[in-house]
């Protein structure tokens, strides 16, 4: 017994592993709809559930990082990216796990997803909202989407972004942001000189690995549909493949980008 007289380990009976995780509840959710079943299905619909569970931890992690930022607890954001980074890379590698389906798998049950598609991600775009793409004739693209969905949506795109956080770092520290020739300006001097700025100067990196490692998933799952489908169109009725890869050179901070051009 602890001296706080909690009990530990299984004398303490209060709360099971199944009881906190929400096991029966969490492993009903996985309902495939094809009949006879396609045994692939239960994998599409476990990997993209998987998906939507780490984006919820990307916008928990996200949105903490932002507001350390906005009140210059930079050491503390720059923790919280390095989980980011983290979490991106199971996401690119988790990719790989949904290749081991093969297009005739995929076609046993694919017509049932129509009009699903990964486009319809609320928390996808949430996240690239929050990143600085926003985005506003997204809503206006979104079918059936409910009340709830629309105001997260609508926040995203009034609350302040990564970059609105990253530039109120920089104006804590005097530097300028007033234009985008003042930011330049200003990232360039916290480029030029680490010894006075290198957390701002990590910070910037820690943004532009987010950024970088978002485009290495973007380019993972444009390659995976074009195996899986090839040219055909998104169930959700975008041009597939092409649409995606058109977003795969998107840039949430293309200053911090351009800058390598000019130091």
């Amino acid at each position: 017994m602890t001296s706080s007289g909690r009990n530990f380990g299984e004398e303490g009976g209060r709360l099971s592993y199944g009881a906190y995780l929400r096991l029966p509840e969490l492993l009903a959710q996985q309902v495939p709809q094809s009949s006879p079943p396609a045994h692939d299905e239960l994998l599409f619909i476990t990997i993209h559930q998987v998906y939507e569970l780490w984006f919820q931890q990307l916008l928990h992690e996200l949105e903490t990082a932002r507001d350390c930022m906005m009140a210059g607890e930079l050491w503390r954001a720059r923790h919280l990216f390095r989980r980011v980074h983290a979490v991106e890379r199971v996401l690119v590698e988790q990719v790989g796990v949904l290749e081991t389906m093969t297009p005739q798998d995929f076609l046993e049950f694919r017509e049932l997803l129509a009009p699903a598609s990964g486009f319809q991600s609320v928390q996808f775009r949430e996240i690239e909202f929050l990143s600085g793409a926003k985005d506003p004739a997204y809503l206006d693209r979104l079918r059936n989407l409910g009340d709830a969905e629309v105001a997260r949506l609508r926040r995203r795109l009034e609350e302040p972004s990564l970059w609105d956080a990253y530039l109120t770092a920089l104006s804590r520290r005097g530097l300028p942001t007033g234009d985008d020739d003042q930011i330049m300006s200003s990232l360039l001097a916290v480029a030029r000189d680490r010894g006075s700025h290198d957390d701002l100067w990590e910070l910037s990196e820690d943004l532009l690995t987010h950024d970088e490692t978002a485009a290495h998933w973007r380019i993972r799952h444009v390659q995976m549909v074009e195996r899986q489908i090839g040219t055909k169109s998104g169930t959700g009725g975008s041009t597939g493949a092409p649409y995606l890869r058109g977003r795969s050179s998107m840039h949430y901070f293309p200053m911090l980008w351009e800058m390598r051009a000019w130091l």
